[in-house]
């Protein structure tokens, strides 16, 4: 029974795989496969923008040291007197004319006291040579008419020539006297205008024992010291003063940015402990760049506050003015050793755009070229993206944060 049985299994299992394979897709009367027609992958999408018109406001910060727009030294106009009064500290504001200190009087006030005596001396030696030449005058007018009666006297013989020579001589001698008796009463006279201005040299001395602020303005420092004698400022100056209190930002500002400094330039100035910084504007730049630092200087002007401090550290903002162009996200731009550059979208076609790039702003960057208003830029640049890929471009403007 089991010799009858074998054969039919076999003929059954040959039948249903003849079925099976009849059945199966894909199977051709020779029993190969069919090859299903590839699908092509699908174009990634990508969020492009266009560049927008855009104004950008030009700034450059530099770094620099407060110091007085005008400073003058403090020094006593006379030499050699000891100092006996100070009456300003260091911080103090003064005004024109006052008095900052004092030195000794004693010398003067004596010298000043002999010129009164030789002033009186003066005045009576005028007085005494005035007298003698009133008496040396009357005795030339009474040997002049002595000598006019003699020639008359003469005429009728009752005179000699002796007698008229000697009275000749006697107006002779009495001239000499009036000359004699003028030039005393002129040298005099001089003596009295020497004494006067001795008197006056003394009395400007005098003043000058009183060490005067010549402008108005803020005490910087104090050398002078009591007891000390005061020598001339080339030595070593009494005060330092600040001008009307005026500061300056003197700032360092690089070689390639000098060019565009000019006076009248806004900026704003935050010194050294500052939370808020005050307005200043550029009123000098210097006229030459430093050989060994590559830096110009420029002077920036401060408004008047007592809070400034000749020598504190300060930081400006210089406005330099505004630029206008295309604008994109930050985003967008990707640099290379060739430099920026942005991706663009023609046709559903990725492009390489190099760009030159400018002012950065709130996420965004100015293009100085390489764009126009018409192109459709990748917001988003990544290296997941290559030239002539295949993209499907979606346009979204991106808010301020997505920019970022």
């Amino acid at each position: 029974m089991s010799a009858t049985v074998r054969p039919v299994t076999r003929a059954a299992l040959a039948a249903a795989i003849l079925l099976a394979c009849a059945a199966a897709p894909g199977v051709g009367a020779g029993g190969a496969l069919a090859a299903e027609p590839a699908k092509a992958p699908p174009a990634l999408s990508v969020t492009v923008v266009k560049p927008k018109p855009d104004t950008m406001t030009d700034t450059l910060l530099v770094t620099g040291t407060l110091k007085p727009r005008e400073e003058i030294e403090v020094g006593p106009e006379i030499e050699g007197y000891r100092l006996v009064e100070i009456l300003v500290e260091a911080g103090d504001r003064v005004a024109k004319g006052q008095v900052l200190a004092r030195l000794s009087r004693e010398v003067l006030e004596t010298q000043l006291a002999q010129n009164t005596a030789s002033a009186a001396k003066a005045r009576a030696a005028i007085a005494q040579q005035r007298a003698a030449l009133d008496q040396a005058m009357a005795q030339e007018t009474e040997a002049t008419s002595a000598v006019e009666r003699t020639r008359q006297l003469r005429k009728t013989g009752t005179s000699s020539q002796e007698q008229l020579d000697e009275r000749e001589r006697a107006v002779k001698v009495a001239t000499a006297q009036v000359a004699a008796a003028r030039e005393a009463l002129v040298a005099a006279e001089a003596e009295a205008v020497f004494v006067k201005a001795q008197r006056d040299e003394l009395e400007v001395k005098l003043k000058r024992t009183d060490v005067r602020a010549p402008a108005a303005g803020l005490i910087l420092s104090r050398e002078a010291r009591l007891g000390a004698i005061a020598l001339s400022t080339r030595t070593s100056p009494l005060f330092r003063i600040a001008e009307d209190g005026a500061m300056d930002l003197q700032a360092d500002v690089p070689e390639n940015a000098m060019p565009r400094m000019r006076d009248g330039l806004v900026a704003q100035v935050q010194p050294a402990g500052f939370e808020t910084p005050l307005d200043g504007k550029v009123r000098l730049v210097s006229a030459e760049v430093d050989r060994a630092s590559r830096l110009g200087t420029v002077k920036i002007a401060l408004p008047d506050d007592p809070r400034l401090k000749s020598g504190a550290y300060g930081r400006s903002v210089i406005t330099l003015g505004e630029v206008k162009g295309l604008s994109v996200p930050q985003s967008a731009v990707m640099f290379d050793a060739d430099g920026a550059y942005v991706l663009t979208v023609t046709d559903g076609i990725v492009g390489v755009r190099r760009i030159v790039p400018g002012l950065k702003k709130s996420g965004r960057i100015l293009v100085a070229s390489g764009l126009s208003a018409e192109d459709a830029v990748v917001a988003r640049a990544g290296s997941f993206l290559r030239d002539g890929d295949r993209v499907t471009a979606v346009t979204q403007p991106l808010s301020l944060g997505e920019a970022r």
